[in-house]
């Protein structure tokens, strides 16, 4: 397999790995929380802040580990990736979100396909994923390369509580959770205005990473304002 075949592979197994963490830690914090939603969203919490670390450790030297097609976009956009595989990238997320909400079901024994019924709305809901987004992509393009997946992973974990929505700052994600009627679904008719709200947020994360400039650990590093790890 050549290296565009392995970088596709990874962002695929990587996306669907992030929403079996996600929804698979959401239905065992459910099942487990005697219906106290604040310990069901710390386990959720905790499960993700982990998992995650863990994918970016793992499949980040293959594909950067995007498993996100704002980040995708964002770094298509910077040069720090081929503008070429934007496109399919976007592609394989998506289908890899879709694969990770499946693969949780049937590993909690529950009905394979569904669709949720929760909806998530309104203008709070829409500031926060915006909010949300576009810290992950400040935190991605401003994070010193060794430190970039513990630093993701404690900002999602933070946003899951102080955003509206619980931080999910990814379309794929969204889409994902989309086929999940479960404790981290949403319903399809909330996913599009949840969408464009990330995609604006991501556009703001990375104007404000401009305006700011290098950061001082990078700034006349050779090849420094080109790092694509998210």
């Amino acid at each position: 397999m050549n290296h565009i075949g392995r970088s596709l592979l990874a962002e695929a197994l990587g996306t669907a790995l992030l929403l079996a963490v996600v929804i698979g830690s959401g239905i065992m914090a459910e099942r487990l929380a005697g219906g106290n939603m604040a310990i069901a969203l710390l386990a959720n919490t905790l499960a993700t802040v982990g998992g995650l670390y863990i994918l970016i450790e793992v499949f980040g030297p293959v594909s950067g580990a995007h498993f996100n097609p704002a980040v995708s976009l964002v770094m298509a956009a910077r040069g720090a990736m081929p503008r070429s595989l934007l496109a399919p990238y976007v592609v394989v997320q998506f289908a890899g979100a879709v694969l990770g909400a499946w693969l949780a079901h049937a590993m909690f024994d529950i009905t394979i396909l569904q669709l949720s019924t929760k909806a998530r709305s309104g203008a709070g809901q829409w500031v926060a994923e915006a909010v949300a987004t576009a810290g992950l992509v400040l935190v991605i393009l401003r994070a010193p390369a060794s430190r970039v997946a513990a630093m993701v992973a404690c900002y999602i974990g933070a946003a899951y509580w102080f955003t509206a929505s619980t931080s999910f700052a990814n379309p794929a994600a969204a889409f994902g959770r989309m086929f999940t009627d479960t404790f981290a679904g949403i319903a399809p008719a909330s996913v599009a205005a949840f969408v464009v709200a990330q995609l604006a947020g991501a556009g703001i994360g990375a104007a404000i990473h401009k305006a700011l400039g290098l950061p001082r650990i990078a700034a006349g590093r050779p090849g420094a304002a080109n790092r694509s790890l998210p």
